[in-house]
């Protein structure tokens, strides 16, 4: 039980961290109006930032709730037929905001074991069936068309998950203060800590934007793989900015600098470092194989029936959107702890991502067709999953015009000497 100055404490950083959330994270215009998908545990903060929200100008501000028991009841229960069935009500009324030029906003916290004992097949058709309903909104989402952010909030089933040996208390109080310290939520000027952060990144960004590799080669134990760059592509890192010029921040936290691959060029085996929880299930020390971009063999310790589905939703599951750098001195990466949640753990290790690419992540791109987009090396797909491969052992080459390659990073960490970091 936190002690009356402790909870003074702990009142004053979720303050910071909805503030954070709310200008810098969504970056909330007056007069839009925002919808927030979160999790039934997120309550209190939903309300804190709702109020925020209004404080910031905001004209109408909405909430979709998710509560992890009734999936799984469905699972349990439902009918084996029904699982084509989907709230689509839901996504009409995400995407009428979104089309309408208002701000979205999710809270994402799940357990990491949700359904790992129920049948994959059914869990693969659940997940299709939503990626599917979900397309217009990636759609928007993907292309920067509407800002948009993404955090987290403690529940029980995923804090117990990460600190299985305290108490319940403990676990939810232990995991505050890890997202506190990683969003930068615990510095005297968060907002401050946040533009700096900015600015380092952006150093980063605009060195790779100027080299134009034309690929990546990775280097490291059970890792051996080289991967292609479509000309003309552009990293991004951090912020993002919509058509009309809004900034915002799509992931708290956030490390990483991406872009996106040439669909056709992957070639070798990526051997993953962390878990990847998808579906409510946890994949284990899993590795894939590449011939010519296409994902031809897939293994693992735990869940490979569920990342054999993830590879099959449709023709783009077998191919990858995304590259992500990043430097495994991260602050998600010094907690030394595995999150069991995309969100952190792709920020403390190099990544790469299954299915659909960034659009915006090649020049004139978001004004591309799907067909145009194919041509130049663009990845469409239902579905975009990240999984980690960094380590203190990767080593990762920028490949020039001609071949030569030239250190990014090496054991895990930023080498590019010429820039002052």
């Amino acid at each position: 039980m936190l002690n009356e100055a402790e909870q003074k404490t702990f009142a004053q950083k979720l303050e910071n961290y909805a503030d954070l959330t709310i200008k810098i994270g969504v970056g909330l215009q007056p007069g839009q109006r925002l919808i927030i998908r979160a999790p039934i545990e997120a309550a209190p903060l939903v309300r804190l930032l709702t109020a925020k929200a209004y404080q910031a100008g905001a004209k109408f501000v909405d909430v979709l709730w998710q509560d992890d028991a009734l999936i799984l009841s469905r699972f349990k229960y439902a009918p084996r037929d029904s699982f084509e069935e989907f709230a689509a009500w839901k996504m009409d009324g995400l995407r009428q905001v979104v089309e309408q030029g208002g701000a979205t906003l999710r809270i994402y916290a799940e357990d990491p074991d949700l359904l790992k004992e129920q049948d994959p097949d059914l869990v693969a058709q659940a997940e299709r069936v939503a990626q599917t309903q979900l397309v217009p909104i990636r759609r928007i989402t993907m292309a920067n068309l509407c800002n948009w952010s993404l955090i987290s909030v403690p529940i029980p089933s995923w804090a117990a998950k990460i600190f299985p040996h305290d108490e319940p208390e403990q676990q939810i109080a232990k995991l505050w203060e890890l997202i506190f310290q990683v969003c930068r939520v615990d510095q005297p000027d968060p907002i401050m800590a946040w533009q700096k952060h900015i600015q380092q990144m952006n150093t980063k960004k605009e060195y790779l934007n100027a080299k134009q590799y034309v690929a990546l080669k990775y280097t490291a134990p059970d890792t051996d793989f080289t991967i292609g760059l479509p000309e003309h592509h552009i990293w991004h890192g951090v912020e993002a900015v919509t058509a009309g010029g809004i900034t915002f921040i799509p992931n708290l936290p956030t490390e990483e600098i991406f872009t996106m691959p040439h669909k056709n060029i992957a070639t070798g085996v990526v051997t993953s470092t962390k878990p990847l929880s998808h579906g409510g299930v946890l994949i284990k020390n899993f590795s894939l194989t590449f011939e010519e971009g296409r994902i031809v063999n897939v293994t693992a310790e735990t869940g490979e029936a569920t990342l054999r589905k993830l590879v099959e939703t449709d023709e783009g599951a077998s191919y990858l959107g995304e590259i992500a750098l990043v430097p495994h001195s991260s602050p998600i990466s010094q907690a030394g702890l595995l999150f069991y949640n995309s969100l952190f753990d792709e920020n403390a290790s190099s990544h790469l991502a299954i299915g659909k690419a960034y659009p915006f992540c090649v020049e004139n791109g978001t004004e591309m067709s799907d067909e145009e987009f194919a041509a130049v090396g663009g990845n469409n797909s239902l579905t975009h999953v990240d999984f980690m491969i960094g380590s203190a052992q990767m080593n990762i080459d920028g490949l020039t015009h001609n071949g030569t390659p030239e250190p990014i990073m090496r054991s895990g960490e930023w080498a590019i000497s010429i820039l002052d970091f």
